[in-house]
């Protein structure tokens, strides 16, 4: 009970310091009390965001090809096992925030502007795409909720001409990072405590809200709201969709609707991905500052 306790308030801290970093200078449109919620990976995009980012940063010869196979191949092997190990996501998220110590938050958002126009524009999905625009058109702020560092969450948020991000939020001192997160990871029930505190923040009206998610790790999420929506689902969250009556979606076909393509990012993935980031990141850092 003890440990679940100690979760819960992690999940609890990790949703109040996103939503602290969340909202843009978007004006807020007509309908105030209405919003609608995107996940980010095979949701709004195909694949993983941070592994596009770590593949921006192989492509600079700033970590080896070794480590980028290795990232995908730690995902797919997830993706088969369909479980997540909280031993393997807290040695690598302890392991990733070990290398991110020390290094500037300006270094990070300047690569992710750059590898989102150089490997991320292309890979949105145009449906997904036209769903938030659609609520933005009605009147509703849209913003982004996913377990991607809040960083690179903005810079895919202003650069789709949305309302702002929800993501995870890594400690900073002075514009660097200390090594420590806030709280946890933005993924499960700490998605959900953050849109409810945002909620709160902005005066929001959840049964009028809007929530979309590829993953029944977001179930949490999905139930929080009055509109949920399963985009491109897992099996899991597909029959939970049609056993609850909920929109389903799917803008794959053939073999992409089996396969999305490496990499699936969830959980343990996604902290694989930062420390394949963190380690690039590191290593740049160092030479600048020789």
């Amino acid at each position: 009970m003890r440990r679940l306790l100690r979760r819960r308030d992690k999940a609890e801290l990790a949703g109040e310091a996103a939503t602290a970093r969340s909202v843009s200078d978007t004006v807020a449109e007509p309908d105030p009390a209405a919003a609608a919620f995107f996940d980010v990976d095979n949701t709004m995009m195909r694949g993983a965001s941070i592994y596009y980012f770590a593949r921006g940063l192989a492509a600079r010869g700033l970590f080896t090809t070794r480590d980028l196979v290795r990232f995908a191949l730690g995902q797919a092997l997830f993706r088969v096992r369909g479980q997540e190990d909280p031993d393997h996501i807290s040695k690598a998220k302890e392991t990733a925030l070990a290398f991110v110590a020390g290094l500037k938050v300006a270094d990070v958002v300047a690569l992710g502007e750059e590898i989102y126009d150089e490997v991320m524009a292309d890979r949105i999905w145009s449906g997904t795409r036209a769903l938030a625009e659609a609520h933005l058109a009605a009147g509703r702020r849209v913003w982004l909720v996913t377990a991607t560092p809040i960083e690179l969450a903005s810079v895919i948020a202003r650069r789709l001409g949305l309302t702002g991000a929800l993501g995870t939020v890594a400690e900073t001192e002075n514009g660097v990072y200390t090594g420590r997160l806030v709280g946890d990871l933005l993924h499960g029930p700490a998605k959900a405590e953050a849109v409810r505190a945002l909620a709160r923040q902005e005066g929001l009206d959840l049964m009028r809200c809007y929530a979309y998610s590829d993953s029944a790790n977001d179930l949490p999420l999905l139930s929080l709201v009055g509109h949920p929506h399963a985009i491109n689902p897992d099996h899991e969250l597909r029959e939970h969709a049609k056993a609850h009556g909920w929109a389903i979606t799917d803008y794959r076909t053939g073999r992409r609707a089996t396969m999305i393509g490496l990499p699936i990012a969830a959980g343990a993935g996604a902290v694989a991905g930062g420390v394949a980031a963190a380690i690039a990141l590191r290593r740049l850092y160092r030479s600048a500052s020789s």
